[in-house]
């Protein structure tokens, strides 16, 4: 299965930058199979890099795209054209976006990216459209920054979660995780560890709504270096829609490398796997309890794909 939402670090949709490879212990993949296979750019050419990416269900022709410094793209045939749909907005950087499974007219887009580079950008909050991205209204969390990850809940559009991870060169409040239940309105923190520490992502078990598994990220951005992984980094768990939360990772099991831009994948089709890819990749099987390290090269771990006739079988995105 896909996650709707994709991110990768990228050129535009530049698929090729991302080094393909299968975790899986049992066997590798045989790569004279795809051998015939050759990659293309498909644009939209604007914008730098992206971290927000996502399709429609049940529609594998539309995409949205979200670039960092080239707002927010939409295409109908698969990739061969391109609309702009943000350019009206006064911010162009995208870090997240979300489509509603209920309703595909409703989009929620976080602005300002969470890779925090050294030209990261940043944006102003929440923007959600009702009629599949021809008009926008700003919907809160103006002072979040960069926000890493929106999802919206399968069968409820008004109800969303955002993972805010804050400023990136300084301390602030508004971050963290927040939960909207009357489609951006207005916002609750549900989940907080301090002013240093934001959200980098959150996602609902695909089984169970009510369940959902989020990650939080210290990290400060400075003119001359980067910090990364202060005690504030961790994933939780929640298994009531998000009122409270538990930290599912007390012995600092990740910390074998370093806690960097943390993205957590359920598995759609086994009860109680979970993925989480940073700078390792790593596997639970009863609900975040206990985590193995993957075997995996390293690197930062971006994206994952479940083979869905093996789903021992997946393919990693890393850089």
């Amino acid at each position: 299965m896909i996650r709707p939402r994709f991110r990768a670090l990228a050129g535009a949709l530049w698929i090729p930058l991302l080094a393909l490879y299968t975790l899986s212990a049992a066997a590798q993949v045989n790569a004279d199979l795809f051998s015939g296979m050759k990659w293309r750019q498909i644009g939209p050419f604007r914008g730098g890099r992206v971290v927000a990416v996502s399709g429609v269900p049940g529609d594998p022709s539309t995409w949205y795209f979200g670039a960092v410094a080239g707002g927010v793209w939409k295409s109908t045939n698969a990739g061969v054209t391109w609309q702009p749909l943000f350019d009206r907005q006064k911010i162009a950087s995208v870090g997240a976006i979300a489509v509603a499974d209920s309703d595909h007219n409703v989009i929620y887009v976080g602005t300002g990216e969470a890779c925090p580079r050294g030209n990261i950008t940043y944006g102003d909050g929440v923007y959600k459209s009702l009629d599949a991205g021809k008009t926008w209204q700003h919907v809160g969390l103006r002072d979040s920054r960069h926000i890493g990850a929106i999802i919206v809940h399968p069968r409820n559009p008004d109800v969303a979660f955002v993972a805010a991870l804050g400023h990136m060169f300084g301390p602030n409040d508004e971050r963290g995780i927040f939960r909207t239940g009357d489609g951006g309105r207005s916002w609750q923190r549900v989940l907080f560890h301090d002013r240093d520490t934001g959200g980098i992502d959150v996602v609902f078990d695909p089984q169970n709504p009510n369940k959902l598994f989020a990650s939080l990220w210290q990290a400060r951005r400075q003119p001359w270096g980067f910090s990364s992984g202060g005690p504030g980094s961790g994933l939780y768990r929640s298994s009531d829609g998000g009122d409270t939360w538990t930290r599912i990772n007390p012995d600092h099991r990740f910390r074998q490398r370093a806690w960097y831009y943390s993205h957590i994948f359920a598995d759609p089709a086994a009860l109680d796997t979970v993925y989480v890819l940073n700078t390792g990749a790593f596997r639970s099987t009863n609900g975040g309890k206990d985590f193995e390290l993957l075997p995996a090269p390293h690197g930062d771990h971006h994206a994952l794909w479940i083979d869905p006739r093996d789903p021992k079988r997946l393919i990693n995105g890393n850089d």
